[in-house]
């Protein structure tokens, strides 16, 4: 990932009048942290809009801010869009501690041609869309790869622990989630709900399997 940098420039329009601010093409954006005030900034949309199409929400932006000469470290921390122009309204960055970990969603990416699919009765079943990992700022990832060539029969899945992590980073989820699975297409509605009762399953723990029947 390459470096990301951004200008933006402090802002004194507050309230309902930044509304002209967006009619100019100036988005208005506010800087937070820990240890530090917020902060009201301003950026030229286009400029963010250009860098959005590249960062995540956990890539490290370098937000130069007026003529300052130390650039703040930050992530992107919230995006408010209109929901009906899809136009940006407003952007949350928060600066990081480059000696602190901080916890994030990294999002999956999936790649490669599962073979079974080559059978019409078959369809992939995907769960989850992110992990949630702590890191340190500089070692979060912008995204995870989940390879789905090996997907050969039906039924097989894919587990968050075959997911490979950098031994920089935490996972905070459980390792035997499902990521993905092979079902038959018709079975498909029925494998979900099965998915789902194995998660519950899992997340409730041994005590569940005990509690002892009606019956018993």
């Amino acid at each position: 990932m390459e470096r990301l940098e951004l200008e933006v420039s402090k802002r004194e329009v507050t309230g309902k009048k930044v509304r002209f601010l967006r009619r100019e093409g100036i988005i208005p954006v506010n800087l937070y942290g820990h240890g530090i005030d917020s902060t009201p900034l301003q950026v030229d949309a286009k400029l963010f809009k250009q860098m959005l199409a590249q960062a995540g929400k956990t890539d490290l932006i370098s937000l130069k801010i007026g003529d300052s000469k130390t650039p703040r470290k930050v992530l992107v921390r919230e995006i408010q869009k209109n929901p009906l122009t899809d136009d940006l309204l407003h952007v949350d960055f928060y600066q990081v501690k480059m000696t602190e970990k901080i916890k994030a969603d990294v999002p999956l990416v999936f790649i490669g041609e599962a073979p079974v699919l080559k059978s019409k009765n078959s369809s992939l079943l995907r769960l989850i869309d992110s992990l949630p990992i702590e890191a340190l700022p500089d070692a979060l990832p912008h995204s995870f790869e989940v390879d789905l060539a090996g997907l050969v029969e039906t039924d097989q899945a894919i587990y968050v622990k075959d997911i490979h992590l950098s031994d920089e980073v935490t996972l905070l989820g459980d390792p035997e989630q499902i990521v993905v699975k092979v079902t038959e297409s018709r079975r498909e509605a029925e494998a979900e709900v099965e998915v789902k009762e194995e998660i519950e399953k899992v997340a409730a723990g041994p005590e569940a399997e005990a509690e002892p029947s009606p019956e018993a």
